[in-house]
């Protein structure tokens, strides 16, 4: 009897502990999971941030004539900026849009030019002209917002302008437009560099205290000179000889 109840106790103990077959849990039934059903965790890794922002100007469609038709392309103007004060253009053709796009971008980034930026706007008025493009740029009040249209609001906005106004004065080609508004940009100096009548006088004064310097040295110099001539014009005379007189 003992050894009757000490197996069936065994058996109740395996019973107990043993996987449970659960058609609705898995299990090892077709199409169960081997981890009981557990839904999988979500990701949790945040997307990653871009370094420059990537705009798509425009996109057209080329064609090549070759012996017996033509060959159609994708060409793609892209602008890349980080929005602090640089900007680059980039033009590439591909066999698809994606292709031409991705082109555009590498050959942007190869050719970024630096911006120089003042309280969110350009120091000055700046103009500029590629072909028969040609665009002028003017510093606006904080609030104005980018006055622009077309290609030269994307490549303000990615350069880091905030507040400019802008007009375009020649042909309406995009290409040729992105990249006068570049050129106009690269034209920009600094406040520092410029020419105003602060500086002008800041640079007058030290010849002006060179000249005061020179001219008093000069006076110093001159009566002892004065001096000298009147003592050789003041020296007495040798005395006449007197005449014989005559026999």
């Amino acid at each position: 009897m003992a050894e009757e109840a000490i197996k069936q106790a065994a058996a109740e103990q395996a019973a107990q502990t043993g996987p449970q077959s659960n058609p609705h849990r898995g299990g090892q039934g077709r199409g169960g999971r081997r981890d009981g059903g557990r839904p999988a965790r979500a990701r949790t890794d945040a997307p990653e941030e871009k370094q420059f922002d990537e705009r798509v100007v425009h996109i057209d469609r080329v064609a090549r004539v070759v012996k017996g038709g033509r060959r159609f392309r994708f060409r793609a103007l892209v602008v890349v900026g980080d929005r602090k004060g640089k900007v680059g253009i980039g033009s590439a053709k591909g066999a698809d849009v994606t292709a031409a796009v991705s082109k555009a971008t590498e050959v942007a980034k190869k050719h970024f030019a630096p911006v120089v930026l003042y309280k969110g706007t350009i120091p000055h008025e700046v103009d500029a002209k590629v072909s028969g493009a040609r665009i002028l740029i003017m510093p606006a009040a904080p609030g104005t917002g980018l006055i622009a249209g077309g290609v030269v609001r994307t490549v303000l906005e990615v350069a880091g302008v905030s507040n400019a106004l802008s007009k375009s004065l020649g042909s309406s080609n995009k290409t040729n437009i992105a990249y006068a508004t570049v050129a106009a940009l690269g034209l920009l100096e600094p406040s520092k560099n410029w020419v105003t009548t602060k500086l002008a006088a800041n640079k007058k004064a030290p010849a002006k205290a060179a000249s005061a310097v020179t001219s008093e040295k000069a006076n110093e110099v001159k009566p002892a000179t004065v001096k000298k001539a009147s003592e050789v014009k003041a020296a007495p005379k040798a005395a006449p000889k007197a005449k014989k007189e005559s026999k």
